[in-house]
C-alpha cells in the first residue's frame, strides 16, 4: 500500500488500491497451504510452479469456477455472496482475523463512494481520561488502530517512558519497535511484538485506507526500515486483544505483565488497553516500584534512565 496509495489524490480511485490488496492478500494466502494440507491429490513427477495453491485449486476447494475466483482474486468484488467468502476463506483456511479483513478489502473494492474520513487527529474523551486516572495500580492506555498512544494514566506513562521519550506527538508503538534502537531492549519478545504491530497495522490499513495519518506512517516505517519492510510484505493480519507483554524497564527491570485490550464503541478506532501482573509475583513487584517512582517523578520520560542502567539498588 505505502508508496502507491494517495487517497488525495483529485484523480485517484482509491478501489484499485484495494483491489491490489485483495491480490496480495489472497494470493500470500495460497502460498501458505499446501495441496496435502488441502487434501488435494499430489503427483510424484509434476513439477509445481507456485508456492502452495493454484488459483484453479482454490476454486476447486470454495466450490466456484476458476475464472469466477481469478477474477475476485484481481480485486473484481462486485456481488460477491456470503457463501463464496465462506468457501474462499475454508479452502485458504483463513482465521478470524483474516476473514475480516478480507470482507474489509472487499468491501472497500466494491464501494461506490468514498467512505467519510475520520477526524485527522482522534481525541480521546474526558469521561475516557477519567477511567484512566482512576484506574490507580494498573497502568493503562487509549490507543488507535495505527498504533498512536492518545491517552494514558500517570502509571502507564511511566511504564512506557521508553516510547514517551520520542519528541514526535502522539508516541506511536510502532514507530518506536522499528524505528528507536532501545525497542528491543525495552521489549524482551521484540520479534512476537514487531509481527503484531505489523499485523495490527495491516488490518487497519484494510479497514481504512483513507487515512492519511496511517499511510504517511507505512510511507515512513516502509522507507526507514527494512524489518518493517520485509513483515508488511507477508500481508499477515492478527486479532490482538489480550496475551502477555515481556518488558524490560531502565527503571524496574522485567516485567511479565498480562494484559487486556477493550474497543471504545463510541469512539471508532480506539481501544483501552490495560496491563497487570500477577499477585504476589516479581512483575508485581516491580510494578508497585515503579509507582512509587513515578509519584515522585512529575516528568517521568525524562526522569527515566537510559535502557541498560535500572535502578536496581532501590529494589534490593
Amino acid at each position: 500500500m505505502a508508496g502507491r496509495n494517495d487517497p488525495y489524490g483529485s484523480n485517484r480511485d482509491i478501489r484499485d488500491d484495494f483491489r491490489a490488496e485483495i491480490r496480495e492478500f489472497l494470493g500470500t494466502r495460497r502460498a501458505k497451504v499446501t495441496p496435502e494440507q488441502a487434501g488435494l491429490p499430489t503427483y510424484g513427477g509434476e513439477r509445481r510452479r507456485v508456492t502452495g495453491l493454484r488459483r484453479e485449486e482454490v476454486a476447486l476447494l470454495a466450490g466456484i469456477s476458476s475464472e469466477y475466483y481469478t477474477r475476485l482474486e484481481r480485486g473484481n468484488a462486485t456481488g460477491v455472496s456470503e457463501s463464496v467468502i465462506e468457501g474462499i476463506a475454508q479452502a485458504l483456511r483463513l482465521d478470524e482475523a483474516e476473514r475480516i479483513h478480507l470482507l474489509d478489502l472487499l468491501r472497500g473494492a466494491g464501494a461506490t463512494r468514498p467512505p467519510r474520513r475520520r477526524p485527522a487527529q482522534q481525541r480521546v474523551r474526558p469521561a475516557v481520561q477519567r477511567v484512566l486516572d482512576a484506574m490507580v495500580g494498573t497502568p493503562a492506555f487509549v490507543l488507535s488502530g495505527r498504533g498512536d498512544i492518545l491517552a494514558a494514566n500517570h502509571l502507564g506513562r511511566a511504564l512506557f517512558s521508553p516510547v514517551y521519550a520520542d519528541p514526535v506527538r502522539p508516541p506511536n508503538n510502532a514507530r518506536f519497535i522499528f524505528l528507536d534502537p532501545r525497542a528491543t531492549e525495552f521489549f524482551r519478545d521484540w520479534d512476537q511484538v514487531a509481527g503484531d504491530a505489523v499485523a495490527m497495522l495491516r488490518a487497519e490499513a484494510g479497514r481504512d485506507l483513507y487515512d492519511r495519518r496511517l499511510t504517511d506512517l507505512i510511507g515512513e516505517l516502509s522507507t526507514r526500515s527494512e524489518e518493517f519492510r520485509h513483515r508488511w510484505a507477508a500481508h499477515n493480519v492478527r486479532m490482538h486483544s489480550t496475551g502477555v507483554k515481556l518488558l524490560h524497564h531502565p527503571v524496574v527491570g522485567d516485567l511479565d505483565l498480562p494484559f487486556e485490550a477493550f474497543p471504545l464503541g463510541d469512539d471508532p478506532g480506539q481501544f483501552l488497553l490495560a496491563y497487570t501482573a500477577e499477585p504476589a509475583s516479581p512483575s508485581q513487584d516491580a510494578l508497585n516500584l515503579l509507582a512509587s517512582w513515578a509519584a515522585t517523578n512529575d516528568d517521568i520520560e525524562g526522569a527515566a534512565p537510559p535502557a541498560g542502567t535500572e535502578q536496581t539498588d532501590s529494589a534490593d
